[in-house]
């Protein structure tokens, strides 16, 4: 007896075949347009995990994973300026800070869109964002190397290391302000679109009850390290829609048993990497997850390239989907990269045989 998909699953599914899916090769050249994040924050999805009384959803995490995929699938660009919404929610849910009743309601309900500026936190010992405390609030200094949605996220959540030693979280309005100064966006082989920016900080000044978590940086960094480790679904989702070329009505027969081989291989790999992410103790079993996740990598790999191989010429347009989910799938390959993901991916990939 079948099971009907969670509402948020219909929902999603809607949004990628009547919003983003239609517009992705556009949107891959010329940038992700305000109205595809005004859909985003009418489908409900940005409250995925919020809690209901907050005007979330509170789905189990197999229900953000698998919208997260279908998202992806259809227009990783898109996908990839709404994923940054998940943590600022994740961390004012967890906050017993005051910011927490200003804000975590309308990040919840899709009123506002929030983007994120942590990841420099991982490059500890070194300090790209150093924060200072003054007049009943905190200054910012140095660099964010990567913020993406500039332009289209209306608050941020700010990440830097106090002289305690502490990761202090705080937001912001995402725009110019003093203190706070964009770069162009930056050109990249894949989703430029994202509209992506580093961020200068000089002394950009946070009241207080902007802070949403300061904590010792070990402890911080306790709880990051598990994240990273394991397989992202917007690999899964990227895939499967390079698995949906090979497998077309059109296609010839050769990619359609190439493209069944390698749906039997995503299967695979995506009920393992799940199983492990679903595990109660997060800090365990570390190396399973990287061999899934290095595992995600090589069939994703696989399937954008066979893509590819079966489009022929046509592949080299800017206009083939084909293309599009190749370089998709090698931004992913670095996307939220830690020393210890790239070192087992390398060695994954050191011991392939020819």
């Amino acid at each position: 007896m079948s099971t009907a998909p969670h509402f948020l699953v219909t929902r999603a599914r809607s949004l990628a075949a009547e919003v983003l899916a239609p517009l992705a090769q556009r949107v891959d050249q010329e940038g992700v347009p305000a109205s595809s994040v005004e859909a985003v924050k009418r489908s409900g999805l940005l409250g995925v995990s919020a809690p209901v009384e907050y005007g979330g959803s509170a789905a189990p995490a197999s229900v953000a994973r698998e919208t997260a995929e279908i998202l992806a699938g259809a227009c990783c660009s898109t996908w990839f300026v709404q994923t940054q919404h998940h943590t600022p929610v994740q961390t004012l849910a967890k906050s017993g800070l005051p910011v927490r009743e200003r804000l975590l309601g309308p990040l919840a309900r899709g009123e506002l869109l929030s983007g994120v500026a942590y990841a420099q936190l991982r490059a500890y010992p070194r300090v790209p964002v150093r924060v200072t405390r003054e007049r009943g609030g905190r200054r910012f200094y140095g660099t964010v190397p990567w913020y993406t949605g500039w332009g289209l996220n209306d608050i941020m959540l700010l990440a830097g290391l106090t002289d305690e030693g502490e990761a202090l979280f705080a937001f912001t309005e995402a725009r110019e302000q003093p203190g706070m100064r964009p770069s162009p966006p930056m050109r990249l082989a894949a989703l430029s679109a994202s509209r992506t920016v580093s961020l200068e900080l000089d002394g950009l000044w946070l009241p207080e009850d902007a802070v949403a978590l300061c904590t010792p940086y070990e402890t911080w960094a306790a709880t990051d390290r598990p994240k990273s480790t394991n397989a992202s679904p917007a690999v899964f989702g990227v895939t499967a829609s390079a698995l949906d070329l090979l497998e077309s009505p059109d296609a010839d027969p050769a990619a359609k048993e190439t493209g069944l081989v390698l749906r039997d291989r995503l299967d695979e790999v995506r009920r393992r990497a799940y199983e492990l992410a679903d595990h109660p103790v997060p800090a365990e079993r570390i190396d399973e997850r990287l061999a899934a996740k290095t595992r995600s990598y090589d069939v994703m790999r696989a399937a954008t390239t066979a893509a590819i191989v079966a489009g022929g010429g046509r592949s080299i347009g800017l206009d083939s989907p084909a293309q599009r989910l190749a370089r998709e799938g090698m931004f992913l390959l670095v996307q939220g990269q830690t020393a210890e993901v790239r070192e087992a991916h390398l060695g994954s990939l050191g011991r392939l045989t020819t």
